[in-house]
C-alpha cells in the first residue's frame, strides 16, 4: 500500500489530528496511564465508527530518541492515528506516561486490519466454513471478522502494524517539527525509514504477551510432551517461525529410518570402522551387498522422499494458516531501497529509480570478487587443515603416546573453529553487499542475500569432505572428520546458540529489568526493549541445511550419523523454543506460505547426495576387489557407476513425480480460493469499484503465483 503525507498539522495535512493526547474519550472521562482493558483518551480517536472499542490491545512500541522533542512526539502521534486517505498509517498511538516521555506504544482498528488482510492476500473462514481469499468488501461473510483478536493472530496484527509504519512516504517536501531545517523529508521519502535515520525513531518491536507466552511455554518446552503446539506458535510468533519449527520436528522424526538402519549396520559389522556386511543368522556373508551400499543407495532415495513428504505436510499448513494463496502484488519499494525520484513505467507511481545496468555492475565488480575472495580463505584454511593433519601424524608416529592420540583430532577442532568464525564474518559482509546492491523488492534482496549464504555454506562445510572422499580417497579420515564435525559442530552451536545467551540474559541483562507487579504497564514494556533482537531463522535452516548434508551425502561412511543428528535435534527442539520465547524480544515477521528458497536448496542437496554416493561406493574396498577379480578395469568401473548415477537419478525424478507437491484436497481448495478470487475481482469491475487495468495487473500477478 501507498501512503502519503503533505503538511498542516498530519503530514497528511488533510485531516484534523486523530485525536489530542489527554482530551476527552467518547464518554468525556479523563484518564493520562496507558490501559489494555478500556478505551481511554490517551489512545488517538478512530475516524471509523465501526472501529470504536472499549478495549485496546498494545501490540507495538515505538522507542524515540534523544532528538525527538515533544514536538516532534506530538507530530509523530498525529502521523500515525492520521486516516489513510489523510497521509497517515491510521493506526492507534498511545504517548506512554505524557508527552514527553521516549516511547510510543501503537494499536491498530479494524478497519485497518481488514484493508491489510486483503492486500496481504491472507485467506481466512467464510461464512460456510471453508477457506476464501479475504476480500474488504465482503468482510461482514467471514467469520469473526468483527473481533480482531480471534480474526487474525497475534503476530498477523503485529506485523499490520510495521507494513502501515513502512508504507508511509511524503507527498511532497517538508521539515520534521522540532528538529533543524536539515532534517526534511524529501517527496516520495520513506517516513519512517527517515526519522530512523535522523534518530527521531531507534527501534520499533513488538510486545509480548505475558499471559500468552506463558500458556505457549508450558505447552511447548516445559513440559514432556513430545508434540509441538505449531497452531500456538502461529497464533504467537507467526508463521515463518511455526513453519521452521514444523520442518524440524518433520526433520526430526524422519531421522528415525536412517538412524535405526545405521545402528543395525554398526551393530552387525564385521568390524566397526572398516566396511560392513550383512551376515545371516550361520554367519555366511554376502560378498556384493555391504552396509557401505545398501546405505549410500538408502540415503539417496530417503532424502527424496523426506522433500517430497515436507511439501505435501507444507502445503496442508499454509492452507490451515491461511497463507495458501499470499497476493503477489506491484508493492512499494523496500525501505532501504534509494535512487534518483522519477516514475516507475510499471506502476507510474513516483518512487525511486536505480538502474538495472547499476546493480548488475556492482554485483560483478564488488560482490562477486568479495564473495570469491572468501572461498578462498576457505581454500587456505583447508590448506592448513592439511599442513597440520600431517604434523600430527608425524608427531604421534614418533611419540606413540596418549597425548600423541589426543593431537590427532586438535586440527579438525581448530579448523572447525575456524570455519564457524569465518562463516560469521561472512554474515555480515555478505549483508552489506546486497544492501550495497540496492534491491528494489524485498524478495530480491532476501534471494540474493539467501543464494551469497548459502554458495559460501556449502563451499565452507563441504568442501574438506569432498577433497578428502575425491581426491585424497582417504575413507579412514573422511571419517574421522565427519565424527569431529557432528560431534564439535553439535556443541558448539548449542553454546552460541543457548548456553551464552541464557548466562548473558541471567546474570547482565535481568538485574537491569527488574520489575514488580504492580509496576507501570510502560516500564514493563521497556523492559522488553532491554532483550537483545532475535537473530533470525537464517542461522537455524543453515544448521539444518549442514545436517541434512552430511546425512545425504556422506553418512554411509559413518553409520551413525542419524542416530548423533537425532539426538541432538531433539535437544534442539525445546533450546530453540525457550531461546525464542524467553532470551530475546519478541520478532516481526510477515506471513508466509512455505520455507521460501530453503526448499530449493534441500531439494539440490538431494540430487548432489546422488554423485557423492556414487563416487563413495566407488571407493568400497569389496567392489573394487570384486572388479578386479572379474576383469574390470578402472576406466569401466567408472562407466558402470556413472551410469548408476543417471539411473539413480532418473528414480529420484519419478519418485518426485510420482509424490504430488500438494495433497489433491488442497490442490483443489487453492484453485477454488484463486477462482473466488477472480470472480470476485470481475464483479468489483463490472461495479465500476476498481479499474480495467488493475484487473490486468491482477490477472498478471495470479499467473505469476500459479507458476
Amino acid at each position: 500500500m501507498s501512503k502519503a503525507a503533505d503538511d498542516g498539522g498530519v503530514p497528511g495535512g488533510r485531516g484534523e489530528p486523530a485525536q489530542q493526547l489527554g482530551g476527552e474519550a467518547a464518554g468525556g472521562k479523563l484518564a493520562s496511564k496507558l490501559s489494555a482493558s478500556s478505551f481511554t483518551p490517551g489512545w488517538t480517536k478512530v475516524s471509523c465508527p465501526c472501529c470504536a472499542s472499549e478495549r485496546v490491545e498494545p501490540l507495538v512500541l515505538v522507542k524515540l530518541g534523544q532528538k525527538a522533542v515533544p514536538e516532534t512526539k506530538r507530530w509523530l502521534i498525529k502521523l500515525i492515528g492520521a486516516p489513510q486517505k489523510d497521509g497517515g498509517a491510521g493506526l492507534l498511538a498511545h504517548p506512554g506516561e505524557d508527552a514527553t516521555g521516549n516511547i510510543i506504544v501503537l494499536s491498530a482498528p479494524r478497519c485497518t486490519l481488514l484493508r491489510a488482510t486483503e492486500e496481504l492476500g491472507l485467506c481466512k473462514i467464510y461464512h460456510t466454513g471453508e477457506m476464501e481469499a479475504f476480500a474488504y468488501n465482503d468482510r461482514d461473510n467471514f467469520r469473526n471478522s468483527d473481533n480482531m483478536e480471534v480474526f487474525l493472530t497475534s503476530a498477523e496484527r503485529q506485523y499490520i502494524i510495521k507494513y502501515e509504519l513502512d508504507g508511509l512516504r511524503a507527498q511532497k517536501d517538508l521539515r520534521i517539527p522540532g528538529l533543524p531545517d536539515s532534517c526534511t523529508l524529501q517527496k516520495r521519502d520513506n517516513i519512517w525509514q527517515k526519522l530512523g535515520q535522523v534518530g527521531v525513531v531507534v527501534d520499533t518491536f513488538p510486545l509480548h504477551n505475558p499471559d500468552k507466552l506463558k500458556d505457549l511455554s508450558e505447552s511447548w518446552y516445559s513440559g514432556n510432551q513430545l508434540s509441538q503446539p505449531l497452531d500456538k506458535v502461529n497464533e504467537y510468533f507467526g508463521s515463518s517461525v511455526a513453519f521452521y519449527f514444523s520442518f524440524l520436528d518433520f526433520y526430526t522424526w524422519s531421522l528415525l529410518p536412517p538412524a535405526i538402519l545405521g545402528l543395525f549396520i554398526a551393530y552387525f559389522s564385521s568390524r566397526f570402522g572398516d566396511e560392513i556386511y550383512f551376515t545371516d543368522y550361520k554367519n555366511i556373508w554376502y560378498p556384493l551387498i555391504s552396509g557401505h551400499m545398501f546405505q549410500a543407495v538408502f540415503s539417496m532415495l530417503w532424502s527424496t522422499v523426506v522433500i517430497e513428504l515436507w511439501k505435501r505436510r507444507s502445503s496442508t499448513l499454509s492452507y490451515q494458516w491461511g497463507t495458501l494463496n499470499l497476493a503477489e502484488r506491484f508493492a512499494e519499494p523496500r525501505p532501504g531501497f534509494h535512487g534518483d525520484l522519477g516514475v516507475n513505467p510499471v506502476t507510474g507511481r513516483v518512487e525511486p529509480l536505480f538502474p538495472e545496468w547499476k546493480r548488475d555492475l556492482r554485483m560483478a565488480l564488488v560482490s562477486v570478487p568479495v564473495v570469491g575472495l572468501f572461498l578462498g580463505l576457505v581454500v587456505l584454511g583447508m590448506m592448513c587443515f592439511y599442513w597440520a593433519e600431517a604434523r600430527v601424524k608425524w608427531l604421534h608416529k614418533d611419540w606413540d603416546s596418549m597425548i600423541s592420540q589426543t593431537f590427532l583430532y586438535v586440527p579438525s577442532v581448530l579448523h572447525i573453529v575456524y570455519t564457524n568464525m569465518l562463516a560469521t564474518v561472512y554474515r555480515t559482509v555478505a549483508t552489506s553487499l546486497t544492501e550495497y546492491e540496492n534491491h528494489r523488492e524485498e524478495s530480491a534482496y532476501d534471494n540474493h542475500l539467501t543464494g551469497k549464504i548459502l554458495v559460501f555454506t556449502f563451499f565452507n562445510n563441504f568442501a574438506v569432505l569432498f577433497h578428502i572422499a575425491f581426491f585424497k580417497q582417504d575413507v579412514p579420515l573422511l571419517r574421522k572428520r565427519l565424527a569431529s564435525l557432528l560431534i564439535i559442530t553439535q556443541l558448539v552451536n548449542q553454546v552460541t546458540e543457548v548456553v551464552i545467551p541464557f548466562l548473558v540474559d541471567r546474570f547482565i541483562s535481568a538485574p537491569n529489568r527488574s520489575e514488580r507487579e504492580d509496576d507501570p504497564k510502560e516500564d514493563k514494556f521497556r523492559n522488553q526493549g532491554t532483550l537483545p533482537t532475535f537473530p533470525g531463522l537464517f542461522a537455524e535452516y543453515i544448521e539444518l541445511l549442514v545436517q541434512f548434508g552430511y546425512l545425504s551425502l556422506f553418512s554411509c561412511v559413518f553409520p551413525l550419523t542419524a542416530v548423533l543428528l537425532l539426538l541432538n535435534n531433539l535437544t534442539e527442539i525445546r533450546s530453540d523454543a525457550y531461546k525464542i520465547c524467553k532470551l530475546f524480544r519478541k520478532p516481526f515477521y510477515p506471513p508466509v506460505a512455505s520455507m521460501g528458497v530453503w526448499k530449493v536448496a534441500f531439494e539440490v542437496l538431494s540430487f548432489v547426495s546422488v554423485v557423492s554416493n556414487c563416487w563413495l561406493l566407488l571407493l568400497s574396498p569389496r567392489l573394487q576387489k570384486t572388479s578386479q577379480e572379474a576383469g574390470m578395469s578402472g576406466s569401466h568401473l567408472l562407466v558402470g557407476a556413472v551410469m548408476v548415477e543417471h539411473v539413480l537419478i532418473l528414480v529420484k525424478v519419478i519418485m518426485a513425480a510420482l509424490i504430488p507437491d500438494e495433497p489433491d484436497w488442497i490442490r483443489k481448495k487453492r484453485e477454488h480460493i484463486e477462482y473466488t478470487s477472480m470472480q470476485a475481482l470481475r464483479q468489483q469491475v463490472s461495479q465500476g469499484k476498481i479499474s480495467k487495468a488493475v484487473c490486468g495487473k491482477t490477472k498478471y500477478t495470479l499467473g505469476l503465483h500459479n507458476k
